[in-house]
């Protein structure tokens, strides 16, 4: 089971994220999916694909995202990540800065029958954010 998921985690990594195939995101996801965010809890695909991860895209349309850590146990995978990519597109609630950003966190999944069932995501990334903001044009 632990392989299984990992696989899972991995794949939401690499082909959602830096493939940017988003189909993966109802494959994995349930309408009754939590993911307890940095910025609040998102229930449910579309609202995950809405607020996170459409926005997050068209602000940083390079991103890039490696895993430098995986450790599975029973139903859990938490994954220490890496994310690169410039702010190149208006987003994010800001004008684009065309400056190249680091975002580094850590992310755990709870698992059942291949799909996430819960989420926790702790991250640099509003710190991040807000610094790039504060550089913006006006």
């Amino acid at each position: 089971m632990e392989d299984v998921n990992k696989a899972a985690v991995t794949r939401w990594m690499e082909v959602a994220w830096n493939q940017r195939r988003a189909e993966v995101i109802d494959e994995l996801l349930t309408a009754d999916s939590v993911c307890h965010a940095d910025d609040g809890d998102l229930v449910g695909p579309d609202q995950f694909r809405d607020r996170q991860y459409g926005p997050f895209l068209a602000a940083f349309p390079d991103l890039r995202i490696q895993i430098e850590e995986m450790v599975a146990q029973g139903d859990a995978v938490v994954t220490r990540w890496v994310a690169t990519g410039t702010h190149s597109q208006e987003g994010m609630g800001f004008k684009a800065t065309a400056e190249p950003a680091t975002f580094r966190g850590v992310t755990w999944v709870r698992l059942k029958d291949g799909k996430f069932v819960e989420g926790w995501q702790h991250s640099n990334i509003p710190e991040v954010v807000r610094g790039l903001a504060s550089r913006a044009p006006a």
